[in-house]
């Protein structure tokens, strides 16, 4: 081997080594996305789930009006406002869920 062929040899060898440095780390980081929006979009319904649980109490007869109530729907409905400014990371669960859903009925139907 000539010593330009060694020095293309270790450079291809380097570069195959860097780009699978690069899909391994590029891997690692989407998953981790993928986590954390999975665990927004859970707290974005829980979020959901308590505000609407705090409004049908609010309407009850006994305590409609109460202002420490209607104080802290208030709360829940501006909490709830800033957890949709997190939606377009936790869309990417819902996509991914429609994926597997639209994956699973195609699989069904050749069976």
């Amino acid at each position: 081997m000539t010593k330009s062929e060694l020095v293309l040899s270790g450079i291809l060898l380097i570069s195959v080594l860097f780009n699978v440095g690069i899909f391994v780390y590029a891997r690692a980081a989407i998953t981790k996305l993928l986590n954390v929006a999975e665990e927004l979009w859970d707290l974005q319904q829980m979020t959901d789930s308590f505000a609407e649980h705090l409004q049908s109490v609010y309407e009850l007869e006994t305590f409609y009006g109460d202002q420490t109530l209607q104080n802290l729907l208030a709360h829940a409905a501006s909490f709830n406002e800033q957890l949709e400014t997190f939606e377009h990371i936790y869309s990417l669960i819902e996509e991914e869920e429609d994926d597997e859903t639209d994956d699973t009925t195609k699989e069904e139907e050749q069976t």
